[in-house]
C-alpha cells in the first residue's frame, strides 16, 4: 500500500555539489547545490538551479559562467559549511582551506580539491519559481588524475569516493550492483 504525501521534490539521493563562481579572485565564490543535472549530450550540457537571494545567483547571472566540482569525503564538511554560510559574510575559500583556480575556458575558478571540476557556460536562465535554472553548455572537465584509470581512461567514481545529499543528509556512495546494459548481456 502506498501514501499519498502533498508535492514535493522527493527525487533522491542527487549528487552533493559545490559550484564555483565569480570573474576574478575578488569575487570568487562557491555554494553548496543538489538541483543539478544533465540535460543533453550532444552538445554537452546541464542545468543548476539557484534561488535568487543566494549570493552566487547575481555573480552567474552577470558572468553567465560556473563550475560544478564534484565533492567527495574528505570536502564533506566544506560542503555543508558552504550550504549554510554566505558569501556575503565569509570568504569560503579561505575559511574552508579549498584552492580556487580559475578554469582553463572560463573565469570562473574550479576548485583543485574537487575530484571532478565542470566548466560551464550559461547559455539559458528560467525563472521557474523559489529557483531560476541556469541551463549551461559545458565547455571544459577537468579530472583528478588520480581517479583516472590508465588502460581505460574512465573516472574511477568509488575511489573518488563521491558523496551524495538525500532529504536533509549526505551520504557515501555504495557499491556497484551492475554495469549499463549488464540486464540484457548474453551469457557466456
Amino acid at each position: 500500500m502506498k501514501t499519498s504525501w502533498k508535492p514535493g521534490t522527493m527525487i533522491y539521493p542527487l549528487p552533493a555539489i559545490l559550484v564555483s563562481c565569480g570573474a576574478d579572485e575578488t569575487e570568487y565564490n562557491m555554494l553548496t547545490v543538489s538541483w543539478v543535472g544533465t540535460v543533453c549530450t550532444n552538445p554537452a550540457m546541464c542545468y543548476v538551479s539557484v534561488r535568487p537571494e543566494r549570493h552566487s545567483h547575481p555573480i552567474i547571472k552577470r558572468t553567465g559562467e560556473f563550475v560544478l566540482n564534484l565533492t567527495n569525503e574528505d570536502m564533506a564538511f566544506a560542503t555543508d559549511w558552504c550550504g549554510v554560510k554566505s558569501g556575503k559574510d565569509f570568504n569560503k575559500f579561505a575559511e574552508m582551506h579549498l584552492t580556487p583556480r580559475k578554469g582553463e575556458q572560463v573565469s570562473a575558478p574550479i576548485i583543485v580539491e574537487s575530484p571532478l571540476s565542470i566548466e560551464c557556460r550559461v547559455k539559458q536562465i528560467l525563472p521557474l519559481g523559489s529557483h531560476d535554472m541556469f541551463i549551461a553548455e559545458v565547455v571544459n572537465v577537468q579530472a583528478d588524475s588520480r581517479y583516472i584509470d590508465s588502460e581505460t581512461g574512465e573516472f574511477k567514481l568509488l575511489e573518488a569516493k563521491l558523496i551524495t545529499y538525500s532529504h536533509g543528509h549526505y551520504y557515501k556512495l555504495g557499491e556497484e550492483i551492475g554495469k549499463f546494459g549488464w540486464s540484457v548481456r548474453k551469457k557466456k
